[in-house]
């Protein structure tokens, strides 16, 4: 699905004149003096009058002489207040759902003390103005008028425009349903994706011969479905550049497999394969970006079905990485999938390898739907994306590897489980299991995400998200660009 932005942004004529036809925005922080505002006496009188006090979530057109909107006034709220965190200027991600129809233009001169990121801005107005409308009947007619914000020489347009695309493109991937987004379609949408950057991809097709052998963990989650599973592999950019691989967990429908979910507990497993859109829209902002590393994206996907051929509890599987793996639960079948693909990345020891998964309802237990759990081995990686997360509104919350429950996953007649023993310490133990397959790699970095906003917020409406994937690319070019200075 191409990702057409032409009704969320417009950008500005270098005319300043011309510039100035945009509506006037000026974002206005929780109890900023109104009289401090560049506004007339009467528009002055109207915000008072109409109670406007810069809370959150709060716009208010000022109206023009000939009827027009001459300005308008968004709230948010108070500082460091952003969706979930970050700036404030991010809960300007609310305007375009609540402003009428018109081209705006960010006016932040005319408020006092407001230092905000004009860019980020953007980029909070673009995440905001996202919907999922693909299977309503009438919707997104392009002649439909939506609010538009100019990007202006202030802005990092280029940028703006390649989050705010790769995001969407992730979030559309865990909105569609499971009945039109199966292993394949996601394979196509990496190879659609490769095209457009000059990528080399390889798509590993489960029907094929020797795929058991070469992935073998992937092949039994995968094997009960009439959809077969994939192994995408993506490469792009410099061979001797440092090497960076995201790893995302596909699984397109969960059923739990054998171990069969309650009903209530399938209704969003759509988005079990969150991790992948999630390494996929990271994946297209650091090619959008032209970040100067050698990128790698894997992709195992999979649907966990129900059939004579399932994967049973008690199965004992050898891995791709040679560590046999007992099946105490066929519902732990993401790090399955994750496990093989870890190991063919590990095999090229590369400088930094990330996994992103839906992995556990522990992480959501203890974290919550908007702050994904981080598990690191390297300390400096680890801050730095929790850093960029705090910068970009893309938060994750760091756990540990803790050795002491790696006794947990002992099999009983395999080298590990894919379970732990006991209820507790769910998402250590699922991070522990990830990396026993580690074996070079210079750095690994896992996520445990939800892939899912529970309820419309500033940076987005209820439903898919990609969570982790701004930060990480955010914290990805820091890095890169201390090392080259």
């Amino acid at each position: 699905m191409s990702i057409d932005l032409g009704q969320v942004f417009t950008d500005a004529s270098v005319d300043v004149a011309a510039s100035d036809a945009g509506v006037p925005l000026l974002p206005v922080m929780a109890g900023t003096d109104l009289e401090t505002l560049s506004l007339s006496r009467a528009h002055l009188g109207w915000a008072i009058a109409n109670g406007f006090k810069g809370a959150t979530g709060t716009v208010l057109t000022l109206p023009g002489a000939d009827g027009t909107i001459a300005a308008a006034l968004v709230g948010l709220g108070s500082a460091d207040a952003g969706d979930p965190c970050g700036p404030a200027i991010l809960n300007l991600g609310r305007a375009p759902k609540l402003l009428p129809p018109a081209v705006y233009r960010l006016d932040t001169k005319s408020v006092s003390s407001s230092p905000h990121d004009p860019t980020l801005a953007a980029i909070a107005w673009g995440l905001g103005a996202y919907r999922f409308d693909t299977f309503k009947s009438g919707q997104g007619s392009a002649s439909a008028r939506r609010p538009t914000l100019q990007l202006d020489a202030t802005m990092d347009g280029q940028r703006v425009r390649s989050t705010v695309a790769s995001v969407w493109s992730g979030r559309n991937l865990i909105n569609m349903p499971a009945n039109a987004l199966g292993p394949e379609e996601i394979a196509q949408s990496v190879v659609r994706l490769g095209r457009v950057f000059d990528a080399e991809v390889n798509v590993h097709r489960g029907e094929a011969d020797g795929f058991a052998e070469a992935f073998p963990l992937i092949e039994a989650v995968g094997r009960a479905s009439p959809r077969p599973p994939r192994l995408i592999d993506l490469t792009w950019g410099a061979a001797d550049a440092p090497k960076v691989t995201l790893i995302g967990k596909g699984i397109v429908f969960d059923t739990g497999g054998l171990d069969l979910k309650p009903p209530a507990a399938m209704l969003l497993m759509k988005k079990d394969m969150g991790g992948s859109a999630a390494a996929i829209a990271a994946a297209e902002l650091i090619m959008a970006l032209n970040l100067p590393v050698r990128l790698r994206l894997l992709i195992s996907t999979a649907e966990n079905s129900v059939a004579g051929n399932a994967f049973r509890p008690g199965d004992v599987i050898t891995s791709r990485a040679g560590i046999s793996v007992e099946i105490g639960n066929t519902d732990a079948e993401g790090r399955l999938v994750l496990a093989d693909a870890i190991a063919l990345a590990d095999a090229e020891a590369p400088e930094m390898m990330m996994t992103f998964a839906t992995l556990t309802g522990a992480a959501r237990v203890g974290l919550g739907a908007d702050l994904p759990a981080m598990f690191a081995t390297d300390d400096a990686t680890a801050t730095a994306i929790e850093r960029a997360g705090l910068a970009v509104g893309d938060p994750v919350w760091r756990m540990p590897f803790w050795p002491g429950y790696e006794k947990l996953l002992k099999g009983q007649t395999a080298d590990v489980s894919n379970v732990s023993e006991g209820a507790f310490g769910g998402a250590i133990t699922a991070a522990l299991f990830l990396k026993k397959f580690v074996k070079q790699a210079k750095s690994y970095t896992h996520f445990d995400l939800y892939g899912w906003r529970p309820s419309a917020r500033s940076l987005g409406p209820k439903g898919g998200e990609t969570h982790t994937a701004r930060a990480v690319v955010a914290a990805i070019e820091d890095m890169m660009s201390r090392h080259a200075g």
